[in-house]
């Protein structure tokens, strides 16, 4: 079951979910970091271009803007979950980390990292004025954790040689048209056959990860690129009709794309 933890701590979240069952998770990327302990089952983790097979006492971390999707085909699962921004990420650390490692599995190691997210907890549901430094001490020993102990990482990946060459296809041209049936022509194999490959490596369906990926452009763009209109952004990250990019822009983050560069200005 999901357990609410009500707290509220600037730029820092904390949540658990306890014998849990359900499908796939919503989320996809985010502007901030992401530490998931994997308390208790299994799951697999897409995350940029690769597919991990999670289970407990593993963490995850994910870097800010990096899609990402769970899968915990109906398995009871605990987890437990920190998405924060860069204030709590020391920067020597920030120096230290590879970011792009994602899973860290060291046995030895998982019951301190529980240890910490109770801490983590404590200080989250009955916050005062220390609460902010005590958070930045308990995550930045999270970080000391994981680069003291990163284990083998490479044992939990799972790949797939079509999906993984498909996605390294996407990520390259999805600034120009790409159809699912020209990608599986170009593979020599059925659409039928390769969406739901596809699927079943990732979590994602084919158009929607494309979307997602032209999204994530768009956004890095509206908020960097203040000379180009939001009409020559959509037709640069591969969308076609202006109308449909507002619409999946606003769907996706929640406001317009003209709202959206209003608020960088």
């Amino acid at each position: 079951m999901e357990q609410k933890i009500s707290g509220k701590v600037e730029n820092y979240y904390y949540s658990k979910a306890l014998d849990r069952r359900y499908s796939e998770s919503t989320q996809h990327y985010h502007p901030h970091y992401e530490i998931y302990f994997m308390k208790d089952g299994r799951c697999r983790y897409f995350i940029d271009d690769r597919s991990y097979d999670v289970e407990a006492g593993d963490i995850i971390f994910i870097p800010k803007g990096i899609i990402h999707r769970t899968n915990y085909f109906a398995h009871a699962h605990s987890r437990l979950l920190l998405n924060f921004t860069e204030e709590y990420f020391p920067e020597f650390l920030q120096e230290k980390l590879d970011e792009s490692r994602y899973l860290y599995r060291s046995r030895e190691i998982a019951k301190h990292a529980e240890t910490l997210f109770m801490h983590i907890e404590r200080e989250y549901t009955h916050p005062d004025e220390f609460t902010k430094a005590a958070l930045k001490c308990h995550t930045a020993e999270l970080f000391l954790l994981m680069l003291r102990h990163p284990g083998n990482h490479e044992e939990a990946a799972t790949g797939n040689e079509l999906i993984d060459g498909i996605v390294k296809y996407i990520k390259q041209n999805f600034m120009g048209e790409i159809k699912l049936s020209t990608v599986a022509k170009l593979k020599s194999v059925s659409p039928e056959h390769l969406s739901r490959t596809f699927k079943a490596c990732t979590g994602f369906g084919f158009n929607e990860y494309v979307t997602l990926l032209r999204l994530r452009k768009a956004e890095e763009m509206i908020k960097t690129d203040p000379h180009r209109t939001i009409s020559e952004i959509a037709y640069e990250c591969g969308f076609n009709d202006g109308n449909y990019f507002s619409y999946k822009f606003k769907k996706m983050y929640g406001i317009s794309p003209i709202k959206a560069r209003e608020k960088r200005e």
